[in-house]
């Protein structure tokens, strides 16, 4: 039975449904949150020794300290090898869960995850294409649906914007040089088009199949002319990435939306603040992720001291 089938004690349920309806969290939060859900009552059961999660009865959180709650972290560490980051993600959502149930449906009398440190996440430097590799993938795009294939790529390259956000363009987010897209949380942004895109929307609606008649306003459209899935975007730009040479095992979609970002902070001199805009970060800090590209203009000042190619006076080391 998968996650999105198997019952959750009624709170729990609850909780999520407060997720999308209040506090205005992504399908794939939601989805993402259950999950994690679903793992810590299988766990906690074990661990208090109840049959099964629909079982767990808000009396039984009583017996819940922080503990458990580390407990639960360590066995995510251990046994199912999860990394730090999607450690994170399960504090983040006991938090969330337990807030929940204290605060705001005021069913349990105090809150283990109140003091529950997150995992410490090593930052890494984002994966991306060099320039020269942008325009291998852009070239080998050819076949059946190429006008549509050329389009997603040539967006996600110059827009930067998340798989979720390009799945969900409708004809209508289009105007002129602006797209409307919705991105986490459900909030829109404005993007700006460039020539590069507005000239490959325009082809691919001359060839795009006419579905209004059944109500698809989507803009990209799979074989069955219903709205493209996320799993035919990655599968299509991974073929692609392979067929340039490229090495598919290390670059997907995402990498092309760190690409778009590198590209425009390191040759279009964009300012954080507005790359923030762009990406549709809601911190900063995760946008400084960018700014690695610096490590390129330090190398090459330093190449440019003029000690740089200093040599001591061999005939001075002789006497």
């Amino acid at each position: 039975m998968s996650a999105a089938s198997t019952p959750l004690p009624f709170y729990a349920e609850d909780f999520l449904v407060y997720l999308e309806a209040i506090a205005g969290k992504s399908q794939n939060t939601i989805k993402e949150y259950r999950y994690d859900l679903l793992m810590f009552f299988r766990f906690i059961c074990k661990r208090k020794f109840v049959d099964k999660p629909e079982n767990f009865t808000i009396e039984m959180f009583d017996k819940i300290v922080l503990t458990d709650l580390y407990a639960f972290l360590n066995y995510t560490n251990r046994e199912r090898g999860d990394k730090a980051v999607t450690r994170a993600r399960k504090v983040a959502c006991l938090r969330s869960f337990f807030k929940y149930l204290f605060s705001k449906a005021h069913l349990i009398s105090t809150n283990p995850a109140q003091e529950l440190d997150s995992p410490k996440i090593t930052k890494t430097l984002p994966r991306y294409l060099e320039l020269d590799d942008c325009h291998k993938l852009l070239n080998v795009i050819d076949g059946e649906f190429k006008e549509r294939d050329y389009c997603i790529i040539i967006l996600f390259l110059n827009c930067g914007m998340r798989l979720s956000e390009l799945v969900g363009i409708n004809i209508s987010d289009i105007s002129g040089d602006t797209l409307i897209v919705t991105g986490k949380g459900n909030k829109e942004r404005t993007i700006y088009l460039n020539d590069s895109c507005i000239d490959a929307i325009k082809n691919y609606l001359l060839v795009r199949p006419k579905t209004e008649d059944i109500g698809e306003y989507a803009l990209f459209l799979s074989k069955r002319r219903q709205r493209i899935s996320t799993k035919t975007v990655q599968y299509t730009v991974k073929k692609y990435i392979k067929l340039a040479g490229l090495d598919s095992k290390k670059y997907s979609t995402h990498k092309l939306r760190h690409t778009a970002a590198t590209l425009m902070y390191s040759h279009g001199d964009v300012d954080i603040r507005a790359l923030q805009e762009i990406l549709g970060h809601s911190s900063v800090a995760t946008t400084e992720i960018y700014t690695h590209v610096n490590n390129a203009r330090i190398k090459e000042a330093v190449s440019k001291n003029p000690l740089a190619n200093f040599k001591p006076d061999q005939h001075k080391n002789e006497e």
